[in-house]
């Protein structure tokens, strides 16, 4: 009997660490913060040497660094809806076949379907309070301008603070516009054929050659000045139109105030924190930095050595700072997983109008946001979770902004969805070092909806094959990026079609400087052919869904429109003073 009690003891020890253990790895807290824009050569922790960023570098030292994290598109609307859904974006609609691959407009139909399911709807299901703060750009409205189809708080966030669609040019004053040059090159011929159009029938009515009705000529002249009208009124209006800041279903702030921006944000976040500390909480944190129009605030401007855009990294490093610093002061930091990103890579062609770089850097990595070279989808990834994933550690398999859907999915104890694919695969035994290889064997990187290459990480290789079966011609040739249209393009005279494909080594090029050839690859075909079946077992796995990006749902609707006054009084409101700033200190 003496010999037995040590040993109940220690059954009953043992029984109690491995309860504590389970219960560490269940329902914890989640913060998910997301850059704009950032290039993952911006940051410390992965090799800057100028950028003050120790915020962010000290997620990496308490955590795990992803060498090879991937953004699922190289867009922002795309990327985010895989993000959010786990899922390719061409899976949900939310991937075009037009030029534009974005929403641009608030009053636009289109946006994250109904039917999609988020980890934010699955975490608030298992009674987790959720919080988006920041941007959205994954839609608004559907039929009417207050149904709310696609806002957040249809998409399982219990609350929604920032804008919906995203920080463009045009909505500060004196940056500039991401719509006149393509206004200018797109409107141009219409007028023209328009006004040749008038003048020949003009012509040929006067010398007698057809009679055309006066009212066919007022008919056109009247559509022609409508539309030109509307359009002016549009563009000239823009900001007061598409940007403005919600708090839930209202607008407060329209159009939105730079003024301590960021600071309003952070405070929000932190204010949600503080609501929150005795039940598990899903925070994202989705910053407006480094997309332009750039802007910091007075603690942060002309404090950097990278100018304006080394400002807005700076300032945002220091909000990070801060959410870890309310984690700490509600001891939460051991229940709280943590996850810093970008949503795609720097978008290299920012340049000021005054000459001025206003995009960020990608390291050595080629190209940038628009294009599926590395620069423009391989991004930061930076996962902390004290005493649960290790820390300190570098994880350089491929992994994917997908991934963190049934990650934190897991993690709640809810239920993945049986009734889809889900692309992304559970990070969790990696980071913990319970297993070294990725789950990612095939990873396929879409330009907006057209397949543009593909990676493969064979299971019994170091080799990270990249195939690209087109890439996007660089303007001027030389350059780095398409800096004459400002982003690449997918489709007809803005790619080159490549057959074979380019064949690149990651594991030895990640520059993907020099293609592969069969002569310098013995298994170039062998690879290819490998590829090709997994497109087509990847290809008959897709089913067609509604374009959420198509012209239709990309056009701007005036019955969808949102305005917190009335149009005739500009739609100018400001509920939001955002109280006393927080403290802040610039380095």
């Amino acid at each position: 009997r003496k010999k037995m009690g040590p040993l109940l003891l220690l059954i009953i020890c043992q029984c109690a660490i491995n309860s504590v253990k389970t219960h560490s790895v269940s329902n914890p807290n989640i913060i998910l913060l997301m850059a704009d824009d950032l290039g993952i050569g911006d940051l410390g922790c992965y090799g800057n040497k100028t950028l003050r960023t120790p915020n962010i570098d000290r997620l990496a030292e308490e955590g795990v660094t992803l060498t090879q994290h991937i953004a699922a598109a190289p867009l922002c609307t795309p990327s985010r809806a895989a993000f959010l859904t786990g899922r390719y974006p061409v899976r949900s609609g939310m991937a075009a076949f037009s030029r534009v691959g974005v929403f641009l407009f608030s009053a636009s139909s289109g946006g994250l379907p109904s039917e999609e399911i988020t980890f934010s709807k699955l975490l608030k299901q298992t009674g987790y309070a959720t919080a988006l703060i920041g941007k959205w750009h994954l839609g608004m409205n559907c039929e009417s301008s207050n149904d709310f189809c696609h806002h957040p708080l249809s998409h399982g966030f219990d609350y929604f603070y920032g804008l919906t669609v995203t920080n463009f040019r045009d909505c500060k004053p004196g940056q500039g516009s991401v719509f006149l040059k393509g206004a200018q090159k797109t409107l141009v011929i219409p007028i023209q054929i328009a006004g040749i159009t008038l003048v020949s029938l003009a012509i040929v009515q006067y010398i007698g050659l057809l009679h055309v009705p006066f009212q066919a000529f007022g008919y056109c002249f009247l559509i022609i000045t409508i539309s030109l009208v509307g359009l002016i009124f549009f563009f000239y209006h823009f900001r007061h139109l598409n940007c403005f800041l919600m708090r839930n279903h209202q607008i407060i702030q329209q159009p939105l105030s730079y003024e301590n921006l960021t600071q309003r944000l952070t405070k929000e976040a932190m204010q949600f924190i503080g609501r929150n500390t005795d039940a598990p909480f899903l925070l994202v944190l989705s910053y407006l930095h480094v997309h332009t129009a750039l802007y910091a605030s007075e603690n942060f401007r002309g404090k950097s050595k990278h100018g304006l855009y080394g400002d807005a990294v700076e300032e945002m490093d220091w909000s990070v700072g801060q959410v870890l610093d309310v984690l700490e002061k509600h001891n939460l930091s051991d229940k709280t997983l943590v996850y810093f990103t970008s949503d795609q890579g720097a978008h290299v062609e920012e340049i000021s109008s005054a000459g001025e770089v206003h995009g960020g850097y990608n390291g050595i990595y080629k190209g940038g946001k628009s294009t599926n070279w590395e620069g423009g989808i391989r991004v930061p990834g930076l996962l902390r979770w004290p005493g649960v994933i290790q820390a300190g550690a570098y994880i350089d398999e491929p992994t994917s902004n997908m991934d963190i859907f049934p990650t934190v999915v897991k993690l709640a104890e809810a239920q993945l969805p049986s009734d889809r694919i889900i692309d992304g695969h559970d990070l969790l035994p990696l980071l913990q070092g319970k297993v070294t290889r990725s789950k990612h064997e095939f990873l396929f990187h879409y330009c907006n909806a057209y397949l543009n290459a593909v990676r493969w990480h064979p299971g019994n290789s170091e080799s990270v094959w990249k195939v690209f079966f087109f890439t996007p011609n660089f303007s001027p040739e030389d350059s780095n990026g398409c800096y004459d249209s400002h982003v690449c393009f997918c489709h007809g005279g803005f790619i080159t079609q490549h057959d074979p494909p380019l064949l690149f080594d990651l594991s030895r090029d990640p520059e993907e400087k020099v293609p592969l050839t069969p002569e310098t690859e013995s298994r170039f075909y062998e690879i290819l052919r490998v590829i090709h079946q997994a497109v087509d077992n990847h290809t008959r796995s897709l089913q067609a869904v509604p374009n959420q990006l198509s012209w239709d749902n990309l056009l701007w609707k005036p019955w969808l429109q949102l305005c917190c006054s009335s149009l005739f009084q500009s739609c100018y409101c400001d509920y939001d003073s955002g109280g006393s700033p927080l403290e802040v200190h610039s380095g």
